[in-house]
């Protein structure tokens, strides 16, 4: 039976990446990808690791010392165990048998992922999610505190070789430049190749049509992509989460219904999202950032959200306020004995529901238009009070992104100019927020 694929609806960020066509001179760091960027993946790369002996030897260097961390996590399967006992009892020296505990580990990999994409039937959550746990067992490995440095120390060294074989004759010495230069970019290139490789299986578990996406599974997957720095799925993967098909088994075939995107099931919690717009920002993906707000903040599910859980006791409250406020007029009138007790009732009862009406309103007030959280972004003139409190937190992510992307010096705040942040300025107006509002900024409120 064809199997409905999630359709990815049109993303209102395109209006932010259209009018880009050049890149500003200042010194602000943009790095605004092509819209397409959040809705289009890498390419799964299709070959294994390969790499003469000088290769192995640096790639063996690189990898080795991360295997601590993965075994304090006490996550490791398995597989993985026997890959690192194997790695304990080889000498670092090795470098053959390091190419293949690497290709251990792409093997691993590709089981976690094989047993969720071959099964016949709706995958269970467990198995889902022990194919993203195994993507992060593996992203853990290869993105260690332990690898980074020494991978710069080893470029460090091929730059201080180089210099040193400078007055060599490359043409007699088989450890020219030019060949520690090509070597250093092909083990470069690898590691990204792995990185890669390991979050388009995590995306090609989680977008598998029979797979449903669980508010646990999504946030494996948040953390996943987290570690390896790769935000350019996310805001895809946000609007699977709310309009993916769902699947339903019934007489060996299996069939999808249609999810209501604006269900308040379908809110994504906002732990998730702040992690998933702090890696964009980390990885300086306008495109994406933008995205991730799109599809989480800005949706009706998570509006509504929002108001059942933090709105819903102040309204029952204000509804319940009259009967309360007549109960205890009641009891007051009988406390004295200068009227009857119907009018003592009705003037207890008024003065009450005045008192409470005007300190509410003030309370609302205060709470609707404080601005002390905000820093670049604030609410345009004539936005209603409900509509800031109810999109403060898609406000609050636009604001952290332009104080990410702008100069940090507050001085300088103000002065940015080039194509892509001007369409930044613009697309925060068209969202009914103001960005550098020249009154509230520093040393003009004068």
């Amino acid at each position: 039976m064809p199997r409905p694929a999630a359709v990815p609806r049109p993303q209102s960020v395109c209006q932010l990446c259209d009018s880009i066509i050049t890149r500003r001179f200042y010194s602000t760091k943009f790095a605004l990808s092509s819209h397409n960027a959040a809705r289009h993946r890498p390419q799964i790369v299709q070959h294994v690791l390969r790499a003469n002996a000088a290769q192995k030897a640096f790639l063996n260097a690189a990898v080795l010392p991360t295997r601590k961390k993965i075994l304090e996590t006490g996550n490791t399967r398995d597989t993985l165990g026997e890959h690192d006992s194997k790695i304990r009892a080889t000498p670092k020296t090795a470098a053959s048998e390091e190419l293949s505990s690497v290709t251990n580990m792409m093997t691993y990999l590709e089981k976690a992922k094989s047993k969720v994409l071959s099964n016949p039937r709706i995958p269970s959550e467990a198995d889902v999610s022990a194919a993203l746990q195994a993507c992060r067992i593996v992203a853990d490995y290869m993105m260690d505190d332990a690898v980074q440095p020494q991978i710069a120390h080893m470029i460090t060294e091929f730059d201080s070789a180089e210099s040193e074989l400078l007055s060599l004759d490359s043409t007699s010495n088989p450890n020219s430049p030019k060949s520690i230069n090509a070597t250093t970019e092909s083990i470069v290139s690898q590691v990204r190749q792995i990185i890669d490789r390991i979050s388009d299986t995590a995306y090609a578990v989680l977008a598998h049509p029979p797979v449903f996406i669980t508010p646990e599974l999504l946030e494996k997957y948040v953390d996943v992509q987290a570690r390896l720095g790769k935000p350019e799925t996310l805001p895809q993967v946000f609007q699977m989460y709310a309009s993916k098909p769902m699947p339903r088994e019934s007489r060996g075939s299996i069939s999808y219904a249609k999810q209501n995107p604006n269900r308040i099931a379908n809110a994504i919690e906002p732990p998730v999202i702040e992690k998933a717009l702090d890696t964009a920002i980390e990885a300086r993906n306008l495109d994406a950032a933008v995205g991730i707000i799109e599809n989480s903040y800005a949706t009706k599910a998570f509006i509504r959200n929002k108001l059942l859980r933090k709105a819903l006791l102040p309204v029952g409250t204000f509804a319940a306020t009259p009967l309360a406020a007549y109960v205890l007029a009641t009891n007051f009138s009988d406390l004295q004995d200068t009227m009857d007790s119907g009018t003592a009732t009705n003037i207890a009862f008024a003065g009450i529901l005045a008192y409470v009406g005007f300190t509410a309103s003030i309370g609302v007030v205060a709470l609707t238009t404080a601005n002390d959280q905000m820093k670049r972004v604030t609410w345009a003139p004539g936005v209603p009070l409900r509509l800031r409190w109810i999109r403060e937190e898609e406000r609050a992510a636009l604001d952290k992104i332009a104080c990410a992307w702008g100069f940090q010096e507050k001085w300088r705040q103000g002065e940015e100019e080039g194509a892509e942040w001007d369409a930044l300025r613009e697309y925060i107006g068209q969202k009914g927020m103001v960005l550098d509002r020249t009154e509230l900024m520093e040393g003009m409120d004068y």
